[in-house]
């Protein structure tokens, strides 16, 4: 984590980047520099092929086609949820696994959604003609109009044609480029397989983010169609032996966010305002989260998947925060910064984007300033119930819908409802005990922070204690109930206004505030847009288009291989083997190995490479990515990176910065061998 080289600090001071380094998108794959380092020449077949055998899923995870009948893999991590949906008291699916032995025992998993990216269009020009000459303040509304009105003409030229897509769009290059992306979208999808917890955790919370490790971290979905099994002629086929030391690795996912082209004053929000105050919150939650685990089978059960995302999270935030504390990484950034504005200032042609970093650092001190009273309201950090969330969306599904499609917030906007809908209509649990702890801790938090004189803590809490508070809140709510959810989002306005819901109530009281704060915080972005505009524009002007944007959720391509890393002077080996699996297991959790393994072990091949790690760059979002060679057939499964790959949120390290994937070895061993799956091992191919 401590060597720090400029250029990979910053992608405007080349026309390049280092070996390894980026995530590409489909349109902008260094093809030249891929047959340069590893003799392997990408065709137009190749990427059109995995780009539609990927699948987006919309629990912010990647996916991939195995067969072609819908058969989807991805991690065990990424199921979590829809695991957590079909449990009980009685039966525990996150704790057991699930194996759907005949077709009809595939398991719905409520309000899923996958997403398959069919094409992509660049539509900058049109963004960019129509922002014009507006305030910068104002940008970010005018931009968000036609965006919506791109979007509703894309989706209904596509119905016209016959073949119905979503399209989503998406910013570049910080603002650089705009384009729209088309999906063909699932909203069936199934449970067809997952392990036990402890095998596909093995390790938990201490192994995550290290390597070596030994994770069955792998799932089996499938997506279906008119109730039918979709069909999926593009999809990935398995190389059963995995990559070797050194071979070409190329990784095709949708990592979530990075942010290595930001400004240092942008950074520096992060560094002193925005982490800190994080983990300080999520800090404290964790531990409530964890003594409310203790107090019964039933609340260790219900809050485990909510838990392990808030660990998995504190441990993303607290490198981010070392990273960004490093002050030769803060200067050599910094110095990167200058040297692009030097050449700004020297350049007739782009001189218009000189004030652009200050415009910028001037609204990082508003942004500042919001930030606080931002995310207790707007960001309903104050009220941290999956009840509240429910309550907002269809409180200002309401408000919206009656506004012209363009006009509206980004969320609601047609396109936005129809995401939104299976959500709403989906019969998932929701647990009124965890839901008080929850909530009753983050009313806490909103007082301390914005003081109990504040007119919306006033509001909110009146005479009464947090926990009294959120115990009325959840008791009187019926939102746990779908049939009653759809009933006030189909309803509308009349029935939102109605609705003596104490949930929509609270929802209804604090949204005047909540959306005062939102309009500041465009306001804020709207200047920051216009202004990182001006340096992408100045950028490809001064060094051309051979970079790859920041992370957005969207469709991208790593190429890199295997190979290990020196720690602390000794080599760490890129495979890891199911013998030491089993002699590093303790018997109680997390390294507690699951009966069917233990049962299993007398006829397991000892030497079956269980994980792997490559030099691929990605972060999170990349979760359940195929990792296929160059033929295009999966040779792994990335589920995490090594502690040193957290950093890459700010920049990418080849020495140090590493993937991990699951092994097909692995993989094939546990289906065949272990759960003996008799008719996934035969769609999938397996002798």
């Amino acid at each position: 984590m401590k060597r720090f080289v400029l250029a990979i600090l910053i992608f405007a001071l080349s026309a390049g980047v280092t070996a390894d380094e980026g995530m590409w998108t489909f349109d902008n794959i260094p093809r030249a520099e891929i047959a340069k380092r590893f003799g392997v020449q990408l065709s137009d077949q190749w990427l059109s092929h995995v780009q539609k055998s990927v699948v987006r899923l919309e629990t912010g995870c990647t996916a991939s086609f195995v067969s072609v009948e819908g058969l989807v893999l991805t991690n065990h991590h990424c199921v979590a949820e829809c695991l957590a949906n079909n449990s009980s008291a009685e039966r525990d699916l996150i704790a057991n696994g699930y194996v759907a032995v005949r077709l009809e025992d595939e398991l719905r998993c409520q309000g899923a959604q996958a997403s398959v990216l069919m094409s992509t269009e660049n539509v900058t020009d049109r963004v960019v003609k129509a922002i014009g000459d507006v305030e910068p303040a104002e940008a970010t509304a005018v931009r968000n109009k036609v965006l919506t009105t791109l979007e509703a003409n894309c989706e209904q030229a596509s119905k016209q044609a016959g073949t119905p897509l979503a399209c989503e769009s998406v910013t570049l290059y910080q603002g650089g480029q705009y384009w729209l992306y088309k999906y063909k979208r699932y909203e069936d999808v199934r449970l067809t397989f997952a392990p036990e917890q402890a095998i596909g955790a093995f390790g938990g919370d201490p192994d995550n983010f290290q390597f070596p490790r030994w994770c069955l971290d792998m799932s089996l979905l499938r997506v279906y169609e008119n109730g039918k099994p979709a069909s999926t002629p593009d999809h990935l086929s398995f190389e059963w032996g995995g990559a070797k030391d050194g071979e070409p690795v190329f990784v095709a996912g949708h990592p979530g966010t990075t942010q290595r082209l930001l400004t240092v004053a942008q950074l520096k929000t992060q560094r002193d305002v925005f982490l800190p105050f994080w983990l300080l919150r999520f800090s404290e939650l964790r531990g409530r989260m964890i003594q409310y685990s203790k107090t019964s089978a039933e609340a260790e059960r219900t809050a485990q998947d909510y838990l392990g995302s808030v660990e998995n999270a504190i441990k993303v935030r607290r490198m981010q925060l070392a990273s960004l504390l490093d002050d030769r990484m803060m200067e050599q950034h910094a110095a990167a910064e200058r040297k692009l504005r030097d050449a700004v200032n020297a350049d007739a042609t782009v001189r218009t984007a000189a004030g652009a970093w200050d415009d910028i650092a001037r609204a990082e001190q508003r942004y500042r300033e919001i930030l606080i009273p931002y995310t207790w309201l707007e960001g309903g950090a104050a009220f941290n119930s999956e009840l509240f969330g429910y309550a907002r969306q269809l409180v200002r599904a309401a408000d919206e819908r009656a506004k012209p499609n363009a006009e509206r917030l980004r969320e609601y906007t047609d396109a936005g409802l129809a995401r939104l809908k299976p959500a709403v209509e989906a019969a998932t649990p929701v647990y009124p005990a965890f839901e008080e702890v929850r909530l009753s801790f983050s009313l806490e938090r909103m007082r301390e922070y914005l003081g109990p004189d504040h007119p919306t803590v006033k509001a909110v809490l009146g005479a009464k204690s947090p926990d009294e508070r959120a115990r009325e809140l959840v008791t009187g709510s019926s939102l746990a109930d779908p049939k009653e959810r759809l009933k006030l989002f189909e309803g509308g306005a009349a029935a939102v206004r109605a609705s003596t819901d104490t949930m929509i109530v609270l929802a209804r009281e604090v949204d005047a505030e909540s959306r005062r704060l939102r309009k500041i915080n465009e306001e804020v972005q709207g200047i920051e847009a216009v202004a990182q505009q001006k340096i992408a524009e100045a950028r490809f002007k001064i060094y051309g288009t051979q970079v790859y944007p920041d992370a957005t959720f969207t469709l991208r391509l790593s190429y890199a291989a295997v190979a290990g890393w020196t720690e602390a002077g000794t080599m760490v080996d890129p495979f890891t083997r199911l013998e030491r699996l089993y002699a590093r297991a303790t018997g109680a959790p997390p390294f507690a190995v699951p009966k069917s393994w233990l049962d299993a072990k007398p006829r397991l091949e000892m030497n079956t490479r269980a994980n792997f790690i490559t030099t691929n760059d990605i972060v999170g979002g990349n979760s359940g990515s195929p990792m296929v060679n160059a033929a295009g057939r999966i040779v792994g499964l990335a589920f995490d990176g090594n502690i040193h790959s957290i950093a890459g949120s700010y920049w990418f390290d080849p020495q140090t910065n590493r993937t991990i994937g699951v092994h097909p070895e692995f993989m094939r061993t546990a289906l065949a061998q272990v759960y003996r799956v008799t008719r996934l091992t035969k769609e999938l191919g397996i002798q």
